[in-house]
């Protein structure tokens, strides 16, 4: 099973649908906290969800159980916290909402996490998807 993930900043939005349409990305799974911000321009949810569908016949939904919570966010964005301090509230984060348990494979499978970082190593999308790879069997994790 394939888990795709993507960050939206730092492309255009040709950059960003190209990229979706030429890997067989099936649906786009929103991984974000807030995703109507006017920050997000072309990803924001209502406008992505009409984009990906119209683009390229992609679904979309806002699965907010996967995203940090405002504090956790917070201590890393606006107070600048360490990277390291975030990776482990996220993941005691995820690992006491037993995502494994309560997010379908089917709904990852052949799907995308869409967060708004550019590249996934200092992103929660990648924590999501390597959660996965641990907890799942035969999981491969593709960073767009």
């Amino acid at each position: 099973m394939k888990i795709f993930t993507i960050g939206f900043t730092k492309k255009s939005a040709e950059q960003f649908f190209t990229r979706l349409k030429e890997a067989g990305v099936r649906r786009i799974v929103d991984v974000r906290l807030n995703n109507t911000s006017q920050i997000a321009g072309f990803a924001k949810a209502r406008d992505l969800e009409f984009f990906l569908k119209a683009i390229g016949g992609i679904g979309y939904v806002h699965v907010p159980e996967l995203a940090p919570t405002q504090d956790i966010l917070d201590d890393f964005v606006k107070a600048k916290g360490p990277w390291t301090e975030y990776e482990r509230k996220f993941g005691e984060l995820i690992t006491t909402r037993h995502i494994g348990d309560t997010v379908s494979k089917d709904l990852l499978s052949g799907g995308c996490l869409l967060c708004s970082e550019d590249a996934p190593e200092h992103c929660h999308r990648r924590l999501v998807a390597e959660y996965f790879q641990q907890h799942w069997e035969d999981v491969d994790v593709v960073h767009l």
